[in-house]
Order: structure tokens, then C-alpha cells, then sequence
């Protein structure tokens, strides 16, 4: 069984290469996205094995997430295949060499369609981390379901649960999310969050300072709390000790999945048992691979990499 298990939607990426706004003729390059998919490779290129359960239409672009997938180490036995909803589409394009445009193309699509009948007898037995995120229960009452039914599992299993708040307004209002944020927050032994993020969940608009958010989301029930503060570097609550660490400085090229290549590197660092510092600083780094290079997933590190950003030398 894996080290890790995770759950939710995996899209098909269209990336345009040049910059300026979409016209006939232009270059572009195809992956895909999503964000448990990319915490499951960062893992697992990390030297740790990783399973992704999620559903993929039976159309080329589901082809290829699979091929992807498999060809990381990733274990994608758990995927089922969808005959009657396409996989979904993700366009994005520079408008200039500052802004980007993002757009989705998910409504009916196969990954929003996972439930529970999509997840295993045997998906949690022996695994050490189920890493869940915010985007899954967002995507409507069938992926809800499939994340409560794999957290039952996992209380059962005794697998530890992580949760990455992950909020996006664009699924549903915070009125609507909050809640079931909150359920899941309490029901996470780690959790993952953006200082906004966590403000909402505690319903505590304006300025609050980041150790004050993560002791309160700490109240909740977590083990732990990591707050991530983008180029503030990010924070831990563990034990009632506070440990932190700044961002590492590379030059940003592309800021779209950072912070899963953050999440992605703590957990290795919680696989390893390492202190609370150490999984930060490992967590650090790997955000730092993903912002500094193109894509969510492609330039995430592994295990022997992880010293090229903080050395000396910028030719290895």
C-alpha cells in the first residue's frame, strides 16, 4: 500500500506559449492540473509511493492524465473511467508578462462526478497520509460524499488525515463553504492554509495576525497547523510551538502550483519524520522548484535536487 492517498478532480491543461491574447494560429502546450494529483507526484518524486483516486472521461485527455500519472510512479489502479462526461479543461493564457487568465471548463465534467462508489474497500489499509483539499467538496454533493466516505475510512484505519483548505470562490460562496471546511479542519489531524483562508474558516474578517489564525484553527482539533504566507515564507503550529521559515529566492516564473509543491514537500518531510522546521524548510523549497519553473507539476523536485536552490553555485 502507498505512503500516501489522495482524492479529487484532475483536468486537462491547455497552456498558450506566447504571450498576448488568444488567436488563431498560436502556440500551446498540453498537461494537466490538479491540485491532489500534483501533491501525489511531488511525493512520490520525492522517493514515497502515492496513490491518486479520481474520476477521467474516456476521451484522449484522460488517456493522457493516466499515462502521465503512471509514468511518475503514481498508482492510479483506484481511477475510474467515465463514458458519458468528458474530462475537464483547463485554458490558460498570458495576457501580458505580469497577468495571466485562467479559465475552467469543468461544469459536467467527469472528475465532479467522483463519489463514494469510487473509492476502494482497500484504499486506506497500511497507508500512512490521506491528504484531502477544499477543491474536492466544492465540486457539488457526490465529491462531498466521496471525501467524508474517505475520512470515515480513514478514522477507521487510523491513517492520518491532512487537509489543504484550498478555497476557491469561484465553486462556492464562503457562506457555503464554511461550514464544511470547518467539519473537515476538525476532523484533520495537519492542515494546510492561506492566512485569508484560515480567516475564513474562523470568521474573522480584517487583520489578524498568522499565529493568532493558526491558534485558532488549532482549537479546532488539528495535531498541527501550517499556514502558507506566500512570500513571507510560511508557518507552523505544532505542540504549542511556533516555527517558521522565509520563502527561498529564485526568480518567479510561473506561481500556479506552488503552493501544492509546498504541501507536497512538507508531507515527504512528515513521511520522514522529520521535526516540524525541517518539513517546513523542505516544504519551502519545493514551492520555490514550482514558482521558478512553467506548469503545476513538471519542475518539482527530486530527492537529489533538493539542495540545488539553497546552494551556492547556480550551475550544477
Amino acid at each position: 500500500m502507498p505512503d500516501l492517498v489522495t482524492l479529487g478532480e484532475a483536468m486537462a491543461v491547455v497552456r498558450a506559449t506566447d504571450v498576448g491574447p488568444p488567436r488563431p494560429g498560436a502556440a500551446a502546450q498540453l498537461s494537466f492540473a490538479g491540485a491532489e494529483s500534483t501533491v501525489a507526484i511531488g511525493v512520490r518524486r520525492l522517493g514515497h509511493s502515492a496513490r491518486w483516486i479520481g474520476r477521467l472521461g474516456s476521451d484522449a485527455f484522460g488517456d493522457m492524465i493516466l499515462a502521465a500519472l503512471r509514468a511518475e510512479g503514481v498508482g492510479v489502479d483506484a481511477v475510474g473511467r467515465d463514458a458519458d462526461r468528458p474530462t475537464g479543461l483547463l485554458v490558460r493564457h498570458r495576457r501580458t508578462a505580469d497577468r495571466a487568465a485562467v479559465a475552467y471548463y469543468r461544469t459536467g465534467g467527469a472528475g465532479a462526478a467522483v463519489g463514494p462508489h469510487d473509492v476502494p474497500a482497500d484504499a486506506l489499509p497500511a497507508a500512512r497520509v490521506l491528504h484531502l483539499t477544499g477543491i474536492t467538496p466544492a465540486l457539488g454533493e457526490r465529491p462531498r460524499a466521496a471525501v467524508e466516505a474517505l475520512m470515515a475510512a480513514a478514522g477507521q484505519a487510523r491513517t492520518r488525515i491532512t487537509f489543504d483548505v484550498n478555497y476557491r470562490s469561484r465553486l462556492w460562496s464562503a457562506v457555503e463553504a464554511r461550514p464544511v471546511l470547518r467539519r473537515l479542519v476538525e476532523r484533520s489531524a495537519t492542515v494546510f492554509a492561506g492566512a485569508e483562508e484560515a480567516a475564513l474558516v474562523l470568521d474573522r474578517p480584517g487583520p489578524v495576525d498568522a499565529v493568532q489564525l493558526a491558534r485558532g484553527l488549532a482549537e479546532l482539533g488539528p495535531e498541527e497547523v501550517v499556514l502558507k504566507l506566500g512570500a513571507a515564507g510560511a508557518l507552523v503550529l505544532a505542540g504549542g510551538d511556533v516555527a517558521r521559515v522565509p520563502a527561498v529566492a529564485v526568480t518567479a516564473v510561473d506561481v500556479v502550483g506552488a503552493g501544492d509543491g509546498f504541501v507536497a514537500g512538507y508531507l515527504s518531510g512528515l513521511l520522514d519524520e522529520l521535526p516540524p522546521a525541517g518539513r517546513l524548510a523542505r516544504g519551502a523549497i519545493c514551492g520555490a522548484f514550482a514558482v521558478s519553473t512553467t506548469g503545476d507539476w513538471e519542475g518539482l523536485p527530486t530527492r537529489a535536487e533538493l539542495g540545488l536552490l539553497t546552494g551556492a553555485d547556480v550551475v550544477r
